[in-house]
């Protein structure tokens, strides 16, 4: 017996597009330089957006969509990101202190200069990252994915590493003074 689909109903499909221009959501006007902290952006599709220099300390980024967002320089201090969708964006300079990113994907972004001391970064995917010279002091980087990331002379001091795939990851130069699990002998 084959089942065949129910085509009786109208499938819905989103056509709209993001309109031109920096998008104004729960009050904040969402452009470089913003100042929005503490903003619920949770699940907003904020993919491509230019929001460099932004203040979103302890903002609720919930699974949101900021894949090939440009974030150079913008303050994510304390922020929510877990489930977050930052693949293949520029965080050059990002200041990520204390953020929660557990389960984030940053796959292929751009990280140079980024501070995520103090960051959880459990269950995060950061394959094939470009993270030289950040900040990942007092991290907890557990279950994560960090194959073939680039982390020339980057400082994991006090980081907790475990249970992580390192495959063909780069650890040139990478400070691991008291680090718990950092593969000294790569």
């Amino acid at each position: 017996m084959q089942i065949q689909p129910d085509t009786s109903y109208r499938i819905i499909v989103d056509s709209d597009d993001r309109p031109e221009g920096p998008q104004t959501i729960n009050g904040c006007e969402l452009a470089a330089d913003a100042s929005c902290p503490g903003i619920d952006l949770s699940h907003q599709d904020l993919s491509g957006m230019v929001l460099d220099g932004a203040d979103l300390r302890g903002a609720i980024l919930t699974r949101a969509d900021l894949s090939g967002a440009s974030l150079k320089g913008a303050d994510l201090s304390g922020a929510d990101l877990r489930g977050a969708d930052l693949g293949k964006a520029f965080l050059q300079g990002l200041v990520a202190r204390g953020a929660d990113l557990t389960g984030a994907s940053l796959d292929y972004s751009r990280m140079a200069g980024a501070d995520f001391s103090g960051s959880d970064l459990t269950a995060a995917s950061l394959e094939a990252v470009w993270a030289n010279k950040a900040k990942f002091v007092g991290c907890r980087i557990v279950a994560a994915n960090l194959a073939e990331a680039k982390f020339y002379h980057a400082d994991l001091a006090e980081a907790h590493l475990a249970a992580n795939n390192i495959r063909f990851a780069i650890w040139e130069g990478v400070h691991m003074e008291n680090c718990e699990g950092c593969p000294v002998d790569w």
